[in-house]
């Protein structure tokens, strides 16, 4: 009797590999965002999306003594402190979180795959923390909210590139098997800086979110602006925060 998982030379024929390769982690969370807008957008009634809004995203203007002081604001003084997290989880529109999913799922599944999931959601919420404390900064008592994963997802994209684009890395020239293209020791960030790449990379991030300052048309469905302090914020606080969290040891310094 023929076994059909046997190819006509008696050989296992290859396994297709599968559309996305995608973490789980990274398939999960990109589920969250787009479904949380869903229900925003398809749900909930434009009043109870506003209360969503007042809660949840980051607003400037409610830290101002006078404000924070009435206690008139929607989740009153909790809210004040989940709003530097939980407004990422929110999104202008439809493009918006498309967009970040997509870069989330190019930059966020280097990452992932290399910190582990515990490792991952810590960076993720201490640089959205960050790119929120860069905009109240920048724009301490404005009025207007402040949603979306990209502080995040810069964080992502600025803990990548110490490895990615390394020889035998993810995005390198050439590349290693999956176990060893995201577990590449990563280089002190002023040698990684030699890499045409990474330089590269982080000359075109900062140009791009330089003119979304200078730009004041709405770009990437971002609503009336786009908040790229925040972005700053995140890309800085990853540059940092890199190093404590990655799990790879070290390259070993070699003395000629």
């Amino acid at each position: 009797m023929d076994n059909p998982d046997l190819s006509q030379d008696g050989t296992e024929p290859p396994k297709a590999e599968p559309v996305f390769n995608l973490p789980n982690l990274i398939v999960i969370l990109g589920a969250v965002l787009i479904g949380i807008h869903c229900v925003r957008s398809w749900v909930l009634p434009p009043e109870t999306d506003l209360m969503t809004l007042f809660m949840f995203a980051f607003w400037p203007v409610r830290y101002l003594p006078e404000v924070a002081a009435s206690g008139q604001w929607p989740g009153g003084f909790f809210s004040g402190i989940w709003s530097f997290a939980s407004y990422a989880f929110l999104h202008g529109s439809f493009t918006h979180v498309l967009f970040n999913v997509l870069w989330m799922s190019i930059f966020g599944t280097a990452l992932a795959r290399r910190f582990g999931t515990s490792r991952f959601l810590l960076f993720s919420l201490l640089t959205a923390i960050a790119g929120a404390g860069a905009h109240l900064v920048s724009h301490w008592g404005d009025q207007v909210p402040v949603v979306g994963a990209s502080a995040a997802i810069s964080a992502h994209m600025a803990g990548a590139i110490r490895f990615v684009f390394d020889f035998g890395g993810p995005l390198g020239v050439v590349r290693a098997p999956d176990s060893i293209a995201y577990r590449l020791p990563a280089r002190p960030f002023k040698e990684a800086l030699s890499n045409p790449q990474v330089f590269g990379f982080i000359v075109a991030w900062f140009g791009i979110n330089l003119l979304f300052g200078l730009w004041s048309t709405p770009l990437a469905g971002e609503g009336a602006s786009i908040a790229w302090e925040a972005h700053v914020g995140g890309f800085i606080a990853g540059l940092l925060l890199f190093p404590v969290f990655d799990p790879v040891p070290r390259r070993p310094n070699i003395l000629t």
